[in-house]
């Protein structure tokens, strides 16, 4: 059996071009961007000045020494109805 030079070299000229071709650099963003979100902003920016209030937190200390403090506010985070998931439905096929 004899081997076609044309063929032998044409793929030795493609395992050679396949060493040129640019590394993926998107591999691993995904964990990347995961992490990325998961961390807090040391230096965060808003879009307007913070400003303090000694008055709000001496009036907050004053109800909590006389057991008077203020019950907070239930937040929403979701709307809409919720979904029945994981019970079965129908009745069962009998025994055993």
């Amino acid at each position: 059996m004899t081997i076609d030079r044309k063929a032998l070299l044409a793929g030795a000229a493609l395992l050679a071009l396949a060493g040129c071709t640019p590394n993926d650099t998107g591999i691993g963003d995904a964990a990347r961007a995961n992490y990325a979100a998961q961390v807090v902003n040391p230096e965060p920016v808003y879009a307007e000045a913070m400003t303090t209030d000694g008055s709000q937190v001496a009036g907050a200390q004053e109800r909590y020494r006389k057991g008077e403090v203020k019950k907070p506010v239930g937040v929403k985070t979701t709307s809409g109805g919720s979904g029945g998931g994981g019970g079965r439905s129908g009745s069962s096929s009998g025994g055993n």
